[in-house]
Order: structure tokens, then sequence, then C-alpha cells
């Protein structure tokens, strides 16, 4: 399994989290990346918004991947969410999502933007690793399995 720990820190990933649609989904997004990269929440949830409206980045099978590119950013960070129960999220399939993974990148990040979103779609396409993904019950699992700890321990 690809190892994101250059995206994410364990702050930035939570299961078994509570929220009742894409809004505020975002906001909560948006209190992650600011209470865990110092970011403007505010314009967070606006710049993922603004994405959404382009298209929905729910990509099918449970899975959205809402991502931005800001400024003030030194390199592409993410965040993951399991939710406690899926939302809908207007997703090619139109299956509800339950795993959402935030990519947030620098302004002038083109290239490595795409390849990091490429990176995380291979990801989230493997059955295998998205029922390891699903089966995790702990904040701290779920990171350990997504940074490439001890991933057979973890889930």
């Amino acid at each position: 399994m690809d190892n994101f720990n250059d995206l994410l820190v364990a702050d930035a990933v939570s299961s078994d989290v509570a929220v009742a649609n894409k809004k505020q989904l975002f906001q909560k997004l948006g209190q992650i990346a600011h209470d865990v990269y110092g970011l403007d929440s505010s314009d967070v949830v606006e710049r993922l918004t603004e994405r959404e409206r382009l298209g929905s980045t729910g990509f099918g099978g449970g899975i959205a991947i809402p991502h931005a590119k800001l400024d003030g950013l030194d390199r592409v960070r993410g965040a993951v969410l399991l939710l406690a129960q899926p939302i809908p999220f207007d997703a090619i399939d139109e299956v509800p999502v339950d795993i959402v993974f935030m990519l947030l990148s620098p302004t002038d990040s083109g290239a490595e933007h795409l390849k990091t979103l490429a990176r995380v779609s291979r990801l989230l396409r493997n059955e295998t690793q998205l029922a390891r993904i699903r089966g995790v019950r702990s904040d701290a699992a779920l990171f350990a399995l997504l940074a490439g700890g001890e991933t057979r321990d973890a889930a």
C-alpha cells in the first residue's frame, strides 16, 4: 500500500465522524485544516465548496476526494475522515459517501496536485485497502494504516 505519511498527520485523521450533509462535512474539514495546519477555516470551506460546484468530488463506491488549492501552503496536505453514517454526495454512482480524503495543495502545485490526486484515487480503488480502511475502529489505527505503520495490527 502507498504510504501517505507525507500528506497526513495523526490529528488530521478521524474515524466515526458524525456529519449530516456535505455542508457540515466541509465545515468539519475546514476546522481540521485550521486546527492542524493553521489555515483559515472559512477559506478552506469556501475553496472546497467552489471546487464542488464544478462537479462532485464523490467518485463512486462511497468515496469522496474533496480538494482545493490554497495560498499559504508549502506542500500538499491531507485529512481523512470515516463517517459514522454515509451522506449524500451527488457521486457519479449516487452511492452515499462514508470515506472522505481531503487534499489541500499550494496554489502553484499543478503537477504535484494531480499526481497526489492520482495516488489517493489508486488507493481508494483497491477493494482490499478499502475493506481495511472501513474495518478500522480507531483514529490511531486509521492513521497507522494510511501512514504505512503497522498495518497488519491496525486493521
